[in-house]
């Protein structure tokens, strides 16, 4: 393997690692402060840190004024009700739990496919599909299939979730005229502004009474730098590398990541039925894809012909 392929291979899994532990450091985060403080100041600070990582490679983008109707519906869904199905989901849940259930957005794309864009999907897809959801049903009921995990929790995250999936069909529209590294930046300022509101009438006042332990600082910081910042710019540089179905294989892994790093640094209690979850999770992830790996194989080896 050539030294170019292992810098894109390091980029993906910094990615998933950095994404996989971010779930670890917002539960630090939240010994001080509350989902919306977390969010809005994560959003802000990765805001700054873009634009900064932006004027030193001079990368000008300019958004047309037309277009920010769509970037603020955009933003509506991912950051801001994304963040907040996700965020207040972990404030119920563990962060393994949380990171399985989110993991599980690539299970609904293909129906999502079905449904806006009439796309088709193979019975492989719909097995990976209740592989998937079967994973989850192992991790949140007990042997009596009595549900162990919160209902608001899972309420929570599965909003995350649907918000996502509405993301992807915008998204699909704007990846058309803007670059990733424009699109990401503009979702950020935005997801910053619509969190700010919110700050300011709930949690400004306990925030500045707050004093925060140096661990909490630095998991906020690692959240704005490695989640949103770093994150997102190493996978969207390996797509553009490797495609879409081979980079989404690595993202199938940030349960897994979340696990190890909960079980270290939280202390979390990770069982057998909790492991052969993420396991089930994760093999019904990889069937969904399927289809998807073999259309992208097909197109490149159309170009190349």
């Amino acid at each position: 393997m050539d030294k170019t392929k292992v810098y894109i291979y390091l980029k993906v899994i910094g990615a998933v690692v950095f994404w996989g532990i971010s779930y670890v450091w917002m539960k630090n985060v939240y010994e001080f402060y509350g989902p919306v403080t977390t969010m809005f100041l994560r959003l802000s600070l990765s805001s700054v840190m873009l634009y900064i990582i932006l004027k030193i490679m001079n990368w000008t983008e300019k958004v047309a004024k037309a277009d920010y109707k769509d970037f603020i519906i955009l933003s509506f869904f991912s950051p801001f009700l994304f963040f907040i199905g996700e965020s207040f989901g972990l404030k119920y849940v563990t962060a393994t739990l949380a990171s399985v259930i989110v993991a599980t957005i690539p299970v609904f794309t293909p129906w999502l496919g079905l449904i806006m864009f009439r796309e088709r999907f193979s019975i492989v897809n719909l097995l990976g599909f209740f592989v998937s959801f079967a994973g989850v049903c192992i991790m949140v009921l007990d042997g009596d299939f009595r549900l162990t995990a919160s209902v608001a929790g899972l309420a929570f995250l599965f909003l995350a979730v649907i918000s996502a999936l509405i993301n992807i069909v915008i998204l699909k529209k704007m990846t058309i005229k803007y670059s990733s590294l424009t699109i990401i930046k503009v979702q950020n300022i935005l997801g910053a502004l619509m969190f700010l509101p919110l700050f300011l009438i709930f949690d400004f006042k306990d925030f500045l009474i707050t004093r925060p332990s140096t661990s909490a600082v630095i998991s906020l910081f690692n959240l704005a730098f490695f989640a949103s910042t770093l994150a997102f710019i190493f996978f969207t540089s390996s797509v553009r590398s490797l495609g879409i179905a081979r980079t989404s294989i690595f993202a199938n892994m940030i349960p897994v990541v979340t696990a190890i790093t909960s079980f270290i640094i939280l202390k979390e209690h990770i069982d057998l039925s909790k492991i052969i979850g993420i396991v089930v999770v994760i093999s019904g992830l990889i069937l969904t894809q399927k289809k998807r790996q073999r259309d992208f194989r097909l197109k490149k080896e159309k170009k190349l012909s």
